[in-house]
């Protein structure tokens, strides 16, 4: 086996600090969280007291000021367990990103240290009824008044939604204007206007509240847009290799997870007096998700090193979250056919990683959308040609 390289011993301290706060404070309680449809507060404010949100958040915003492959640590972590609920990933790995990136120094010193504790929980509002990869087609307005700016509109499919205290939230300032008409805004979440729809039920991750966001004639200062009118466009294009590349780690981690629970209970299951291990069947298939599954590790951890080293193209980012989904989701199929009809039953993890795998497809732009971003790279200037 090849043997990652990325992580020090700091890093190895730091994931049995964070496997035992896994153990203890999530395990026994997931499957009551998947019934209510929500994770409890107090869980977000344990994990700030743990130093697990937000580890790359600088002191002076009351982070730790540690490096990316802390705050992957945590994810790992969580999805080794099936531990879908927590969605610190948005919190952390997106929200406190366009804050800390973007912000204003008043902006990151009134959110950051109280999204370092678990004190504001962050929420990113961008995909729409109408909207959801092409993200320049959104309608939910936002018209100058003043000082202030009047939000009008609705969001969907919003993790934390129920529980976000701050929304990155996409608008239109410019109707008739495309992309260049985009503009972000920090929304507090208690302002009057803000209002919460339903919990969404859906097919997997089902202890993550998911949410409808209604914006009524919702007022915020100008003080609250981050980044400049009509350019926020091209800082929600910045951070999407960020985001794909989180889905890629998650999906492999989820894989190799799937994998080792197969080789353990098919070693274990017995049919036609041998073990469900010893038919050529099941070496073969788990095998070559095996193999796979190495290999999108090792691309997967070189695009985290070109991450941290500021390098990380866009397009090996679409590679790598469309390759390593894609097996995510038939490592899932395949190993649950394994598991017979326990496979089919709530009570066993299979069950849960295939019912919360099928959203990698989608989360963090369709593979459809990838396929588009590889192959305009691949055809560059050929593409569209007459005769």
């Amino acid at each position: 086996m090849i043997e990652r390289q990325l992580f020090n011993a700091e890093h190895d301290m730091w994931r049995e600090t964070v496997r035992k706060f896994v153990e203890k404070e999530i395990v026994p309680f997931h499957a009551q969280w998947e019934k209510d449809g929500i994770v409890p507060r107090e869980l977000w404010l344990k994990a700030g007291e743990a130093g697990m949100l937000c580890c790359t958040v600088p002191e002076e915003y009351g982070g730790l000021g540690l490096d990316y492959l802390f705050d992957v640590v945590v994810f790992e972590e969580l999805w080794r367990v099936g531990a879908s609920g927590p969605g610190f990933l948005i919190h952390t790995d997106l929200v406190s990103t366009y804050i800390l990136s973007f912000g204003t120094e008043e902006q990151k010193r009134h959110w950051l240290p109280k999204m370092v504790t678990g004190e504001a929980i962050g929420s990113l509002g961008m995909t729409e009824p109408h909207a959801g990869s092409d993200l320049k087609a959104i309608r939910t307005r936002a018209e100058r008044d003043g000082d202030d700016f009047v939000i009008n509109g609705q969001k969907v499919f919003i993790s934390n939604g129920q529980m976000c205290d701050v929304l990155v939230l996409a608008t239109k300032t410019d109707s008739s204007a495309g992309a260049k008409g985009v503009t972000l805004f920090l929304v507090d979440a208690s302002l009057p206007g803000f209002k919460r729809g339903q919990n969404l039920d859906k097919l997997g991750m089902k202890a993550q509240d998911t949410s409808e966001l209604f914006f009524d004639n919702l007022r915020v200062p100008a003080g609250a847009m981050l980044g400049t009118e009509g350019g926020g466009f091209p800082l929600m294009m910045t951070k999407l290799s960020q985001e794909r590349l989180a889905q890629a780690i998650r999906s492999a981690t989820v894989t190799e997870t799937i994998i080792e629970w197969t080789v353990d209970y098919t070693a274990e299951r017995r049919a036609f007096d041998q073990s469900i291990a010893d038919f050529q069947n099941t070496q073969f298939v788990l095998a070559d998700l095996k193999a796979r599954s190495v290999m999108a590790r090792v691309f997967t951890d070189k695009c985290i090193e070109l991450f941290m080293a500021g390098k990380l193209d866009p397009v090996d980012a679409a590679m790598a979250k469309m390759t390593t989904s894609e097996l995510h989701c038939e490592t899932a199929d395949k190993c649950l056919q394994l598991f017979g009809g326990w496979g089919y039953m709530w009570e066993y993890p299979i069950a849960r990683a295939y019912a919360d795998a099928r959203i990698v497809k989608i989360a963090g732009g369709s593979i459809e959308v990838m396929k588009t971003i590889i192959s305009r790279d691949m055809f560059k200037g050929r593409l569209g040609r007459t005769r």
